[in-house]
């Protein structure tokens, strides 16, 4: 459960980057009053930690739920 949070976060993540790059517009920044409003910044600091999490995925074995 833990790991699709990270994945989901790490999208949102990815889609707020993508955003930025293309379009020169911040999403989560846009929706929760800018960037530096501390509710933008908690948002960010989770999508960090969601990343730093998935790069644990890269070195798992995969394991097969029945």
């Amino acid at each position: 459960m833990l790991d699709r949070i990270a994945l989901i976060l790490v999208i949102i993540g990815a889609l707020n980057w993508g955003a930025i790059g293309i379009f020169g517009f911040d999403v989560v920044g846009w929706i929760f009053g800018g960037q530096g409003a501390i509710i933008s910044r908690i948002i960010f600091a989770l999508v960090g930690i969601a990343g730093v999490w998935c790069i644990s995925l890269l070195f798992r074995k995969n394991e097969l739920v029945e």
